[in-house]
């Protein structure tokens, strides 16, 4: 219990020795690039070595600290979990400096983060030249990021289970609260990532049964379990121009977009009734009005010129915006202004908590319309007592007043950060769109980032921004923008 007098304090070496491992799974996760590399036989190959070499190096410098207490508490929690996302984004740029990639910096550094986040905006004019290791480790840092990296590792390491891992699951799994499937955090990440991997695992078969080969089958089948959304190919899916591929992916995004607990539950025979969950029920429903919407739009605009248009595109297009994975179809800017609408409220509303999804998550939007429709029915009934449930299940008032908090922040993140965007010159429309695509990890572009270009384009300050708020919507607000409140610092 020596620990309970420190407890005041950040314990910075126990970080630093966590990041050492995390840093050291990284560099473990490079060798499926450096692979890649020699199969195909790049000089790329020789370059992914080195960065093995030097992330492998300062993980191994950090793990040999020797911290005094073990012990870490949430404010440790909180801390890591921003830090660590920040330092996995700038050893894992060093393969876009070092390969045939010609990024700067800003612009390796914004690659990586919007991998890591799922966010899936991509400054690389083209993928042509783009060597097939830079190609694939792009696909595997979305992979890693669906998850989480703090999650994988207190699946692989148990100890982190009495070192502060409930914090540390807290602080990174997206969601309003945080149920543990099995009673130590560390078998609860292993179940999570166990459903994760098989599912990514039948994806990439089910793709290699298609004109696409196992190259690209792995890539887009870690980019879609992700929910990612980075390619291989400039024209993304129209490259393949396959109803098959589509229908599998859409399939997969939909199982991306569902909370993990509950598909462990299932395959765990805990429970079979999907239905019964209010999360899953509201999202299966707006993807169909969404999807409604689209077919309505389409037939607006005059674009029916095959069944396709009327069934497996619009969707394909509800489910790929709803779950954050953000591939659009390439005539999706000729769908009007009704589709560009309903494309911004899927944006902001995302898919269900637990998920891989980004977004403000159906849950919350759930606790809001209940809580909205409480609150006037007490208008007329002011002596009423009425509780906002979920599943049948009362919520605590605490629950709610952090959903409506949380919302309002995310609100005030978009307006702010397109403010700020558009002071450093980009457009008012791409301002905001750009600050909503980042916050809710989408990575669609419109105007300058969109259909004529991408972010490439955008200023370098802007990029930093953007990679900050793409930062911020993946840990869900709380997690990062805490560290920058003083009483966080306070002992």
């Amino acid at each position: 219990m020596k620990y309970l007098r420190h407890r005041g304090y950040i314990n910075i070496p126990m970080l630093l020795r966590v990041i050492g491992l995390l840093l050291i799974i990284e560099a473990a996760f490079m060798i499926i690039p450096l692979t890649t590399g020699l199969i195909y036989k790049e000089g790329s190959a020789l370059m992914f070595l080195i960065c093995i070499g030097i992330t492998g190096a300062a993980g191994a410098g950090m793990m040999s600290l020797k911290p005094k207490y073990r012990y870490m508490g949430k404010r440790d929690a909180f801390l890591l979990t921003a830090m660590i996302w920040v330092i996995l984004s700038l050893f894992g740029m060093l393969p876009f400096l070092f390969c045939k990639t010609h990024l700067s910096v800003t612009d390796a550094f914004f690659e990586t983060m919007s991998g890591f986040t799922t966010t899936g905006a991509s400054v690389l004019d083209t993928l042509k030249n783009v060597p097939h290791s830079i190609l694939v480790w792009r696909c595997v840092i979305q992979w890693v990021g669906g998850l989480g990296i703090i999650l994988f590792t207190l699946a692989v390491v148990p100890m982190l289970n009495y070192q502060g891992g409930m914090q540390l699951f807290n602080a990174e799994v997206t969601g309003i609260t945080h149920d543990k499937l099995r009673p130590r955090v560390s078998f609860t990440a292993k179940g999570l990532w166990g459903v994760y991997i098989v599912l990514t695992f039948v994806l990439i078969i089910l793709l290699s049964f298609s004109n696409m080969n196992f190259f690209e089958a792995f890539c887009y089948g870690l980019s879609t379990m992700s929910t990612g959304g980075f390619s291989t190919s400039d024209m993304s899916l129209d490259h393949f121009d396959s109803t098959y591929i589509k229908s599998i992916m859409a399939i997969f995004m939909f199982i991306g977009g569902v909370n993990f607990a509950l598909i462990y539950n299932m395959a765990m025979k805990r429970s079979f009734n999907l239905w019964r969950n209010d999360a899953f029920r509201c999202y299966v429903c707006v993807i169909l009005i969404c999807y409604a919407l689209f077919c309505l739009n389409v037939i607006i605009e005059g674009l029916v010129l095959e069944p396709a248009d009327l069934t497996i595109d619009p969707l394909f297009q509800a489910i790929s915006i709803l779950s954050s994975t953000g591939v659009t179809e390439p005539d999706f800017h000729d769908w009007g202004a009704l589709a560009t609408l309903v494309l911004i409220v899927m944006m902001f509303m995302g898919a269900c908590a637990g998920s891989t999804s980004g977004g403000a998550k159906i849950d919350r939007f759930i606790i809001l319309f209940k809580f909205l429709k409480n609150e006037f029915y007490k208008l007329m009934h002011p002596s009423t007592v009425t509780t906002v449930t979920i599943n049948k299940k009362g919520i605590s008032p605490a629950i709610v007043n952090k959903t409506l908090a949380f919302l309002f922040i995310y609100s005030v993140v978009i307006i702010v950060g397109g403010m700020v965007l558009c002071l450093l010159g980009m457009p008012l429309r791409d301002g905001f769109f750009c600050a909503l695509s980042a916050v809710s990890n989408t990575g669609l572009g419109t105007d300058t980032t969109g259909i004529s270009g991408n972010y490439s384009l955008v200023p370098d300050v802007a990029k930093w921004i953007l990679s900050f708020i793409m930062l911020v919507g993946r840990l869900e607000l709380f997690t990062v923008l805490l560290i920058f409140t003083p009483n966080f610092w306070k002992k």
